[in-house]
């Protein structure tokens, strides 16, 4: 403790609104992760399936979790391989871009896993699209740059059209 004690006046509701300003700014630099799902049957065909595992890795690549469940209907039950084969070729079809965060389980007649994204894709992925902005800003101000150059430079005086020879006999108006 400070000899003799010392305070400070301050204004509290000035405090209270920097505080406020504070975690607001601070929620705005927080990203929020969301569960993202599509959903599978073992007699999924390949475009279909193809077409799932492009958006589950748009899912992953921007950054959010992807949950990928099979439904079983009826008998196909019976066949559970079928199911944990098919999450399998999911996980390895997005493996550069996502990492298994739990493994495949079956609730009931579905079975899913999750998948989230690597962390190390994204970083490149940031670090790419941080050189690819840093590359148009450069390109940008140069382009600024050449504007200014050009409104600075002396522009010569345009030379007046030459009048076009009239016929003879008629009258040219003056100008006042």
């Amino acid at each position: 403790m400070a000899r003799p004690p010392v305070c400070k006046i301050m204004d509290y509701g000035k405090f209270k609104y920097e505080a406020k300003k504070k975690t607001s700014e601070a929620k705005k630099k927080q990203v929020v992760v969301q569960l993202k799902e599509v959903k599978l049957r073992p007699k999924t065909d390949d475009h279909d399936y193809n077409f799932k595992v492009k958006n589950v890795r748009r899912f992953l690549e921007e950054g959010n979790k992807a949950r990928v469940t099979i439904m079983f209907r009826g008998r196909e039950i019976t066949h559970k391989e079928i199911g944990q084969k098919l999450l399998q070729e999911v996980a390895e079809d997005v493996k550069e871009v996502g990492i298994i965060e739990q493994a495949p389980r079956q609730e009931g007649r579905q079975m899913f896993m999750i998948l989230a994204p690597n962390p190390k894709y994204l970083a490149q992925l940031r670090e790419q699209t941080r050189a690819a902005g840093d590359k148009a800003e450069k390109a940008e101000k140069a382009e600024r740059a050449e504007k200014a150059e050009k409104a600075e430079r002396p522009t010569p005086p345009a030379e007046a059209p030459e009048a076009a020879p009239q016929p003879e006999g008629t009258v040219q108006a003056k100008e006042a």
